[in-house]
């Protein structure tokens, strides 16, 4: 008696799960870049790490300074948030635009998914010890990949999207 309840259980779990994901896929493919770009975090912009970071790689700063530029967890997070963003606007491009470099796109998701980890250690080390120094050197290579992965977006904008190249540079 047990057994065919618990079947049916699994069942429906399972049933639950792929609609829920068939729905977020669905919802995923029905946005657009407008839509894409808001989702930015407007809160916490990385003009402080570079002083060009959308326009070239690279920091201004160590890795102390970078700390104080990120402003700490708050920043991490932002990036983390904002990785996934753009990891959605590359797929957006490539789904959409005949055109994209293919190079490119996966450029942004590799660099998307480092940023992510980075961004996760960084956080897990603070949440034990504070801004110890392997915190900042966590934060340090997540900002790099940061401003690389800013950089080759607004490449990928503009190219692709130019007229929400201006909101893009807006919300970073």
């Amino acid at each position: 008696m047990i057994l065919p309840l618990l079947q049916i259980a699994a069942i429906a779990i399972v049933a639950v799960y792929l609609g829920r994901w068939r729905a977020g896929v669905l919802r995923r493919n029905a946005q657009s870049w407008e839509t894409l770009v808001a989702r930015l975090r407007a809160d916490w912009s990385a003009r402080d790490l570079s002083e060009h970071f959308l326009w070239k790689e690279g920091l201004d700063a160590n890795p102390d300074e970078t700390w104080t530029r990120l402003q700490g967890a708050h920043g991490l997070w932002a990036m983390y948030q904002n990785a996934r963003v753009m990891l959605e606007m590359a797929d957006y491009a490539e789904r959409n635009c005949e055109s994209v470099d293919r190079e490119l796109i996966e450029a942004l998701r590799s660099d998307a998914m480092q940023i992510r980890v980075c961004v996760l250690m960084a956080l897990a080390k603070y949440a034990f010890s504070q801004a110890s120094e392997g915190v900042r050197v966590n934060a340090f290579r997540a900002a790099t990949l940061y401003t690389g992965m800013a950089a080759r977006m607004t490449r990928l904008l503009q190219e692709n999207a130019a007229l929400v190249l201006p909101d893009f540079v807006a919300a970073m």
